[in-house]
């Protein structure tokens, strides 16, 4: 089972992580799971601690030469804000945050429970996803991201991208979308809410391509691949909404309208001409793509703070202020694309397990001319 635990605090010395089940003699090239992590740090909206964090993770364990051995694998990131020691307690929790809730269940102050409670965790779990990426991409797997809806401003209709294209396109935008008319819109809806002291949330699309069928299980609710996805996904921080393929749409259309036909080509195997469920039927994978929407809600942090309680007096006052972002969609993609990158390697060692990579490639290649019939 593919394993990953995350440590640190926002301000503290370092963030850190360990990856355990990566099988031996997977090439990992440092320069990927930097680009990831320099990913994460972008998108229009970003406040400025990332003009402070230069987030270069090291591999301290489990690789050798650039090569996996099997054993963990343990990163290290050091931050250069690690102010911890000198940042004041707070008293007055965020509404919308784990201040208030986290302070009480802990027993503690605030300070405790923002500086774990933070986005900035999600470096160590991009780094770990990364290497995730690169083990999927050997068998052919890309996992993608891109932002379809800040704010009010969103890319109208369905789109028909590949992959290839949505990964291209995002790639040059500055909030990760695909189509620059919704990213004119999303820009400006930004710059909006800045001038108003504000915070803004939004939708972001995360895909899957090139999958086998058979990912995940059916037999048994905790094996069920949309469900592991929705659980992972629901744990980002700000993340309210789930959807896997059409989502809740599918819900106001008949039976006929909501399932995809199956079809049979002797060369390409069983497939799908439209892709309504997502890539995903009884918690299976169905050989389509995985396409899932995630929703995300404005960050907690204003700069005109909202009504809340002194923990200390229990009078009225406004919540305190911490640095913070206006708007993470665009980075809150690239995180996604980490998080299901790490479940799709997951489900993808269970069905072709094994210690190393050659094992592992053979009983995936022995799968697909057995299921083709």
């Amino acid at each position: 089972m593919l394993q990953y635990l995350t440590a640190g605090e926002s301000h503290g010395k370092y963030l850190s992580a360990i990856l355990a089940n990566i099988p031996s003699g997977l090439k990992i090239d440092p320069n990927l799971i930097q680009e990831e992590l320099a990913r994460r740090q972008q998108g229009y909206g970003r406040g400025g601690r990332q003009k402070i964090e230069a987030d270069r993770v090291q591999m301290t364990a489990g690789v050798i030469r650039g090569i996996s051995t099997g054993a963990p694998i343990a990163f290290l990131l050091e931050n250069r804000d690690a102010s911890i020691d000198k940042m004041p307690d707070l008293s007055r929790p965020r509404p919308g945050h784990a201040d208030l809730a986290g302070a009480l269940k802990y027993d503690q102050g605030i300070r405790p429970v923002l500086e774990r409670a933070s986005a900035r965790e999600t470096a160590m779990r991009v780094a770990v996803g990364a290497v995730c990426k690169i083990f999927l991409k050997e068998f052919g797997i890309q996992v993608v991201g891109h932002v379809l809806r800040i704010g009010k401003a969103s890319v109208v209709g369905e789109r028909k991208e590949t992959i290839d294209s949505i990964q291209k396109k995002a790639k040059h935008s500055p909030v990760f979308c695909i189509c620059k008319k919704a990213e004119k819109a999303m820009m400006k809806a930004i710059d909006e809410t800045r001038r108003q002291k504000n915070t803004l949330g939004g939708q972001y699309e995360i895909r899957a391509g090139r999958m086998p069928i058979g990912l995940g299980s059916y037999a048994h609710y905790e094996k069920k691949l949309d469900g592991r996805l929705a659980q992972v996904l629901m744990s980002q921080q700000s993340v309210k909404a789930v959807e896997i393929g059409r989502g809740v749409e599918l819900g106001s259309l008949l039976g006929s309208e909501a399932h995809d036909e199956i079809f049979y080509d002797s060369k390409r195997g069983y497939y799908h001409k439209t892709n309504r469920a997502g890539g995903l039927e009884g918690g299976t994978t169905n050989g389509e793509d995985i396409a899932v929407k995630v929703t995300m809600k404005p960050i907690s942090t204003l700069g005109q703070p909202l009504t809340s309680i002194d923990m200390k007096t229990k009078k009225e006052e406004k919540a305190d202020f911490e640095r913070s972002d206006f708007c993470a969609v665009p980075a809150g993609s690239v995180i996604g694309e980490a998080l299901v990158a790490c479940v799709l390697a997951e489900a993808f060692l269970e069905k072709f397990g094994g210690d190393s990579m050659r094992e592992i490639r053979r009983n995936f290649e022995g799968y697909l001319k057995q299921i083709k019939g």
